[in-house]
């Protein structure tokens, strides 16, 4: 287990948010699901609801009128937004939104980076992002595929700093990025039957038993993508929600949690 009140370090996945048109479903979903209970903002914050676990911060959820399928968000921790923004669009990104200064939150901005994935940068104000993680229920790490992995690794490298190990493997290409020599996150390139698969960063959750996980998905309104399956970080089962969002759900082996 992770308890981190502080700010998360640039370039640490520090948090993950999505926009559905319906909250209900979705609370329905990973309540069941994962256990988070959820916390209205006050009408100043828009009605943002932000999930818990224990009364951990480990995701957020707005409501407004856009289109289906939704999709995670997943942020970026960073100690200045603006100057991070810029970085990115000498880079080659484009910017959705921002940055933006969200009360005494924080200050945020959403990217589509060079390979087509939406990506988000979250300065910390009074929300530092995600309050607990490795434990079942939050998060424990967030990688970026696309069809151009090395357009990918140029351009994140160039936000942070990277350091970068190649774990790549005969018809895989994945490297993973880190800070001050541990992991942030990974960056991979789809494989060759993936056809025309948007790129587009996923997080993964933690669960305890990924197979007992499985089958409540379609009975909470969401679908099984893939798996559950067996890899060497873990046993992963991807899933559908109800606003058609993309999470990953996995139960690592025993030395990892503990």
């Amino acid at each position: 287990m992770t308890l981190s009140p502080s700010p998360w370090p640039a370039g640490v996945p520090g948090w993950a948010d999505m926009v559905v048109t319906e909250l209900a479903p979705t609370q329905r979903f990973y309540g069941g699901l994962l256990g988070w209970q959820f916390v209205v903002g006050g009408p100043e914050t828009g009605g943002y609801v932000t999930a818990t676990l224990d009364g951990c911060a480990v995701a957020g959820l707005a409501v407004a009128d856009v289109p289906s399928p939704a999709g995670w968000c997943v942020y970026l921790a960073t100690d200045d937004v603006s100057a991070t923004t810029a970085r990115a669009v000498e880079a080659g990104a484009t910017v959705v939104m921002g940055p933006t200064t969200e009360l005494d939150l924080g200050r945020r901005a959403v990217l589509i980076d060079p390979t087509g994935a939406t990506v988000g940068l979250w300065e910390s104000g009074r929300q530092t992002g995600w309050e607990v993680t490795d434990v079942p229920g939050a998060f424990v790490w967030a990688e970026q595929m696309s069809h151009d992995p090395a357009a990918a690794r140029r351009f994140y490298t160039a936000l942070f700093g990277y350091e970068q190990q190649d774990m790549s493997a005969p018809d895989f290409t994945y490297t993973s990025l880190g800070i001050g020599g541990s992991p942030a996150a990974g960056v991979g390139g789809y494989g060759p039957g993936a056809g025309d698969v948007p790129a587009a960063w996923t997080w993964y959750v933690a669960v305890e038993d990924a197979d007992a996980i499985a089958p409540l998905v379609a009975s909470l309104g969401g679908e099984v993508v893939s798996g559950p399956e067996d890899t060497p970080y873990g046993r992963v089962l991807l899933v559908r929600g109800p606003a058609g969002e993309v999470l990953a759900l996995v139960e690592q082996p025993d030395d990892a949690t503990a």
